[in-house]
């Protein structure tokens, strides 16, 4: 399994506790307002907006949160200004990490993350330093009993996607970012459901873990879910499948 699904895995199990979801509502809301604020408040005509309400929508917040969120984006209410930073490491292992912040604080976010990196015995390195191990991709996942291999990929690639891969329990398809919407569009009119549907970084290759190097790792990532002021974390560490659940 790849790096990349083994944090979507802790993602949506660690999503079902309450004190989880208001974590999650905070960073769906922060990239609702800053999709509205760089490319407009019509979400069909903004396409990371429009992802980003059927992100908000799939964790069941409330319409009120979404409309309050891109009316702050466009200025129609008084709202906080978000950065955007990207923050690159190495984690236990010399693992890559990638991180996606949006913060109204820079300083306290590259302290927190800092810490963070160095509390499980990794190290915040250059910008560059590790980016180039990953692709920007749109990534859909479709559990392997919602639909058999050979029609999800007729589907998937005569829309436009670029592989669709096996993973145990689930498939992933792999498509160009500026395909994404397509290929999504195209499984959702064959009411095929999908667990999974984001423009996100893969790794182009993982690295194995074991141990207590593997354990680490999960602090690490975990702790970076946790960070307010981080959006997404991604790393190409393999670990155990024991470690994840």
């Amino acid at each position: 399994m790849s790096g990349h699904s083994k944090w979507s895995s802790i993602k949506h199990k660690k999503g079902a506790t309450d004190a989880k979801r208001g974590k999650i509502f905070t960073k769906l809301i922060k990239e609702i307002t800053v999709a509205a604020r760089t490319g407009g408040g019509d979400p069909d005509a903004n396409p990371r907006l429009r992802t980003a309400i059927q992100a908000a929508k799939s964790e069941n917040m409330p319409k009120d949160n979404i409309e309050r969120g891109i009316k702050k984006g466009t200025g129609e209410l008084e709202g906080v200004n978000y950065e955007e930073t990207a923050y690159e490491g190495y984690g236990p292992g010399g693992a890559a990490v990638f991180v996606e912040s949006l913060t109204d604080n820079k300083n306290r976010a590259v302290a927190d993350i800092r810490h963070i990196f160095s509390k499980a015995g990794g190290n915040l390195g250059e910008n560059g330093c590790v980016s180039w191990m990953f692709d920007n991709k749109g990534y859909i996942v479709v559990e392997r009993k919602i639909s058999d291999e050979e029609t999800l990929m007729e589907i998937a690639i005569d829309a436009g996607a670029e592989d669709v891969r096996e993973d145990d329990d689930n498939f992933e398809i792999i498509t160009d970012p500026k395909d994404f919407e397509s290929v999504k569009k195209a499984i959702e009119d064959k009411s095929i459901s999908y667990i999974d549907a984001e423009i996100t970084m893969l790794p182009q290759t993982t690295l194995s873990l074991k141990g207590k190097e593997a354990e680490q790792m999960v602090k690490l990532m975990e702790a970076l879910e946790d960070c307010e002021d981080v959006q997404k974390a991604y790393t190409n560490a393999d670990i155990p499948d024991e470690l994840v659940g």
